[in-house]
């Protein structure tokens, strides 16, 4: 997930389980600037700045602070987080450690769209020519180009462009939409933080034909950033399927297609850069583990699919990191290689229980955390209330205080890590913990319960 995250399609509007991941590393190349900047940065044109954390987070689905979140100039944003080892850097309240290393490195959920493109035109003291009666429109459709190799990058993106979809406000408001894309019995796969702001008017899927339907919420998770749309008025497209992204490895070629800045159908290559990431969707609520690749991702590609090279999904778009802060509190935004998806081995599972049941429910361990810890591992806060009385830690023992520092047989960095590891479990899964306390380390076994 909480306060909305941004949308992403028609502007930057107001604002998210693999296989064994690596420890992580500390950014110290650019990702949102590098090394300690001289002054603090200024917000991004329309954004507020992100609030402190604060010190002690509720059970089993949070993340920790990774850093501030931006997007480009516009609209304000939703700020997502990205994880980091607590250990690496001393901590300052409201300032994430990694943050205090890598200068300037935000993560945001990806929210823009034409309107950002025209605000960029004009913030950068720009103006885009005036049209012609004989020259082409930026919403004219491109003329229809020949068939490609179906294996080759320009062939998939034939195949699957005419399932992804956008969305935008029934009622015209200003600073909402993105993409999604249609699945087998007439529904959209989007992002919880494009299709939330959107309900209140009404949302109206456009497909790449020009033509358009109404939709209706069937379900939605703020958690993860996932929701699924019923279409009213289907279009005759080739439904897109989900792959395996567990089956992924680095450096596997995704293609990610949608509507950065309200460009429908855009398409852009690269690979997966890093898997197990974990980042949050809804400012450190709840955490999971995201698929890192360097396409191109800008705002407006939210809820759009990353796709492999045989045209499945196998993750669905939702934050990037972008560059914040600049001279004279100047910002820099959009893609610079570094966007996070939602592995599709995770979405897949979400969808189906929304369309089944409406709602979808997560494992939890019943701890809140102490964020404000720089120990390595996961502490559970002080207080008799950080331990939920009968909940899955209560019953295995554990108690305030105690860190723990191994899950299942992996080693645990930080509170957010655990939190994202116990989200990759269903309810009722048995897993060891191994936990300190008072300078000694214990084992126990603990059954998992189910979220609220």
């Amino acid at each position: 997930m909480h306060p909305q995250p941004s949308p992403s399609g028609d502007h930057p509007g107001q604002g998210p389980a693999a296989p064994q991941g690596q420890p992580q590393q500390q950014p110290h190349a650019p990702h949102q600037g590098q090394g300690q900047p001289q002054q603090q940065p200024q917000p991004a044109q329309g954004a507020q700045p992100s609030q402190a954390a604060p010190q002690a987070q509720a059970t089993g689905q949070g993340h920790p602070n990774h850093g501030h979140f931006a997007v480009p100039p516009g609209p304000p944003a939703q700020y997502a987080q990205l994880a980091a080892d607590p250990a690496a850097a001393p901590r300052r309240r409201g300032v994430p450690a990694w943050a205090a290393l890598s200068g300037m490195l935000v993560v945001a959920l990806i929210a823009g769209g034409a309107g950002g493109l025209a605000g960029g035109l004009l913030g950068s003291g720009r103006q885009a020519a005036p049209e012609s009666d004989q020259g082409p429109t930026i919403n004219e459709p491109p003329p229809e180009a020949p068939d490609r190799d179906p294996d080759t990058i320009a062939g998939v993106a034939q195949r699957v462009s005419p399932s992804v979809v956008s969305l935008r406000s029934a009622g015209g408001r200003v600073g909402s939409g993105g993409s999604g894309f249609v699945i087998d019995g007439d529904y959209v796969v989007t992002n919880d933080h494009v299709s939330s702001p959107l309900e209140e008017d009404g949302i109206v899927i456009e497909y790449s034909d020009g033509s358009n339907s109404l939709a209706t919420v069937v379900g939605s998770d703020p958690s993860s950033d996932l929701a699924v749309l019923e279409l009213e008025d289907p279009n005759d497209v080739e439904p897109l399927e989900f792959g395996d992204s567990d089956v992924a490895v680095v450096g596997d070629e995704v293609i990610a297609i949608g509507a950065p800045l309200g460009l429908d159908g855009t398409v852009t290559q690269g690979i997966i850069s890093a898997k197990e990431r974990p980042v949050s969707s809804d400012e450190g609520e709840s955490q999971f583990f995201a698929l890192q690749t360097d396409a191109a991702i800008n705002p407006g590609n939210s809820g759009g699919p990353l796709v492999d090279v045989q045209g499945r999904v196998i993750g669905v778009n939702s934050m990037i990191a972008t560059m914040g802060g600049g001279f004279m509190g100047e910002q820099t935004g959009g893609s610079i290689g570094l966007g996070f998806a939602i592995p599709s081995t995770e979405a897949e599972e979400v969808v189906n229980r929304m369309i089944d049941h409406g709602e979808t429910t997560y494992a939890e361990l019943g701890v809140t955390f102490d964020q404000g810890s720089s120990v390595i591992g996961a502490v559970i806060a002080d207080g008799s209330g950080s331990v939920e009385s009968g909940g899955a830690a209560d019953e295995a023992g554990l108690e305030p205080g105690d860190v723990i520092v191994t899950f299942d047989g992996r080693r645990v960095n930080s509170h957010g890590e655990l939190q994202a590891m116990v989200r990759d479990r269903a309810p009722g899964d048995e897993v060891e913990l191994e936990y300190e306390r008072d300078g000694e380390r214990e084992t126990v076994t603990v059954t998992l319960g189910p979220s609220d």
